[in-house]
């Protein structure tokens, strides 16, 4: 299982080559909750909201349950000050792991902290 983070699906949405090449040969793709509502916040008018909510339609969500929330709560505290890791990026990643899944995504220092995620650059850049 593979999740998309936020980097990676609007290279997806955008219509990125290599991204959208690498999406036709990954298999057990899902989206993070969390980064869907991440894109929804981006959108800009209600043609462009919809146009995303269709797209995003495609994926199955993932949401983090109450051991992810605890742990994202810990590791939060323990890296936002000294690492800067943000409260979301905590989240997302703690969602990764509670479903035993990979991150896909380019961030790769922002999760760099977090112990048990497994994070994969899915192509080229």
């Amino acid at each position: 299982m593979i999740l998309l983070d936020t980097d990676v699906m609007v290279d997806i949405l955008r219509g990125y080559e290599p991204a959208r090449e690498w999406l036709k040969i990954a298999q057990e793709i899902g989206v993070p909750g969390l980064v869907a509502m991440e894109l929804i916040q981006g959108c800009q008018n209600a043609k462009e909201q919809k146009q995303l909510e269709k797209a995003l339609s495609a994926y199955q969500l993932f949401w983090p349950d109450e051991n992810d929330c605890n742990r994202a709560l810990a590791n939060f505290a323990s890296h936002h000050l000294s690492d800067n890791i943000g409260l979301l990026d905590a989240l997302i990643a703690e969602t990764a792991i509670g479903v035993n899944a990979d991150l896909a995504t380019f961030n790769v220092k922002h999760y760099r902290v977090l112990k048990g995620l497994r994070t994969v650059q899915p192509y080229g850049k």
